[in-house]
């Protein structure tokens, strides 16, 4: 991404409608937690996680760089990836093991790399069995515009446990498919839905890729769904055709959400140590 477009962007931003503050997560109790049981953490190698959100009874979306390891760069064993729908104190309205986890397929495993990866760090695993109701697959939508308030829920450090809401938080800005937000995320977020609200319902618009900071202010990025879903979605079935070649292997970018370097006004902070 290039930075004088992304701050462009954002001060586009300020001159039109003004984005929502984010109010800051907050845990979910349970009688709140029932509507975003289809949100769940994805634990990896038993190591660490990221957050994920079925969108079919036996699909799971999140970050592609949520499915690479990050000291060696290797693919994950989709074997290795449990995903825990609803988890919240030890308990899971349901868990599924991965069959099979594919990352967008123009996005390349980086774990410096810069906002311009964001547009394609989106992912799918099928799990080994459909979750049937009463968890509800959310539906997606295409990506909402400068100005608009957002919602995310997320696992994340200090907040593994149990899933936390942001109800509102809104878009600075966008470029090549890449969401700025003032939604606060941290480690464990990534992969975690945005949603757009209508009333009572929620559909994804987004996913966590990165947090960072531009001129002083933390923001976090979200990866667009208009185009790259569509493209993942299509990949995706293409492995499964007889001559399609199979990518199974599921890959991993590293526990929680992605810091890249700093780099001109946009500053990312490094991925914790495991």
């Amino acid at each position: 991404m290039r930075l004088a477009g992304l701050l462009l962007a954002l001060g586009l931003a300020g001159a039109g409608a003004a984005a929502a503050e984010g109010t800051g997560p907050h845990d979910l109790t349970e009688m709140e937690a029932a509507p975003w049981e289809a949100v769940g953490r994805l634990d990896i190698q038993g190591k660490g996680f990221c957050t994920g959100t079925l969108i079919a009874p036996n699909l799971v979306l999140t970050a592609a760089h949520c499915l690479y390891d990050r000291n060696t760069g290797a693919r994950i064993e989709p074997s290795r990836i449990e995903f825990r729908a609803g988890f919240r104190n030890g308990w899971a309205a349901a868990t599924r093991v991965a069959q099979r986890a594919m990352a967008h397929p123009s996005y390349i495993f980086n774990p410096h790399a810069g906002a311009a990866e964001s547009a394609h760090d989106l992912a799918l695993v099928e799990l080994t069995q459909p979750i049937p109701g009463p968890v509800t697959p959310f539906e997606t939508a295409e990506e909402v515009g400068t100005g608009a308030t957002v919602s995310v829920v997320s696992y994340a450090v200090g907040r593994s446990e149990t899933p936390s809401r942001e109800e509102s938080c809104g878009v600075l800005g966008s470029e090549a498919g890449v969401l700025v937000l003032t939604c606060d995320v941290d480690f464990g977020a990534s992969g975690a839905p945005i949603f757009a609200m209508d009333g009572s319902i929620a559909r994804i618009v987004s996913v966590v890729s990165a947090k960072g900071e531009l001129g002083g202010r933390r923001v976090s990025l979200g990866t667009s769904l208009t185009q790259p879903l569509a493209e993942l979605r299509q990949a995706f079935a293409d492995a499964l055709m007889p001559q399609g070649r199979s990518l199974g292997a599921g890959q991993r970018a590293e526990i929680g959400a992605r810091f890249v370097t700093a780099s001109g006004d946009l500053n990312r902070e490094m991925p914790l140590p495991r």
